[in-house]
């Protein structure tokens, strides 16, 4: 991965007119703004730490929020079993309800992509490629854990992943849910069994291993994954449905 710029090689951006602009899978840590107009300005991201608007950090009023339209959100990051299971059972379900509002829309609607972002088929996927790294690959270490219907990203390339794993062939949306229901069965029974001590244990970061993570670490892993594609997918359900504009 590119290291980030030091403090002098900071790009400036002055009196430019970025109205329109569209950045995806950019790092904007810590990128400062003075005197702009933000009306209309549409952010989906990871918050994990403040987001200052205006001299207020409201990254802890936009995840209530998030936790409120999702509930069960707030104990993704758990590291007891009950609190993982509640999470899981509650993730789970809520993606049931989206399969239902997707099953229920036009022919074709899994396949849709809105402004270039996945499809709710190809977000299926990469969440079960997902458990497979986390954990089939990083918990059980099984020596070769990817399914290869499997969505990774393409930047994975770049880093040397190994991408002939996954087909090149799209599979039917049968295919992939047979699949992803596997794998979330797979979860929910490690979790059923799951113990604080196996919660405890180290386990190698599978695209970093030479640093330890947690059992617990790989699995609220899994559960953010879950909790945020539900989110895009959610979002996205929400935008093919929407009126056209007049």
């Amino acid at each position: 991965m590119a290291s980030s710029p030091s403090p002098t090689d900071r790009t400036e951006f002055i009196g430019q007119d970025l109205r329109g602009a569209r950045f995806v899978r950019c790092d904007l840590a810590r990128v400062v703004m003075r005197g702009v107009d933000l009306a209309g300005a549409d952010i989906d991201g990871q918050l994990d730490g403040a987001l200052i608007v205006n001299g207020v950090n409201v990254a802890p009023l936009v995840e209530a929020e998030l936790n409120q339209r999702f509930p069960g959100r707030e104990l993704r990051f758990a590291r007891d079993p009950e609190g993982l299971a509640v999470a899981w059972n509650a993730v789970q379900a809520a993606w049931g309800e989206v399969l239902v509002r997707a099953e229920a829309m036009p022919e074709g609607t899994f396949d849709v992509s809105v402004e270039g972002e996945w499809s709710l088929a190809q977000t299926l996927r990469h969440l079960l490629m997902a458990t497979d790294v986390w954990l089939r690959g990083a918990i059980l270490r099984i020596e070769q854990p990817f399914h290869p219907i499997g969505q990774p990203f393409a930047e994975y390339e770049a880093d040397g992943f190994d991408m002939s794993i996954f087909t090149t062939a799209k599979p039917t949306i049968a295919e992939v849910c047979t699949v992803r229901s596997q794998r979330q069965a797979m979860v929910g029974e490690f979790l059923a069994a799951v113990t604080p001590a196996v919660i405890a244990e180290p386990r190698a970061n599978p695209w970093a291993p030479e640093h330890s993570v947690s059992v617990g670490d790989c699995l609220g892993v899994i559960l953010n994954e879950e909790w945020e594609h539900l989110r895009y997918a959610t979002r996205d359900l929400d935008a093919i449905q929407a009126p056209p504009s007049s």
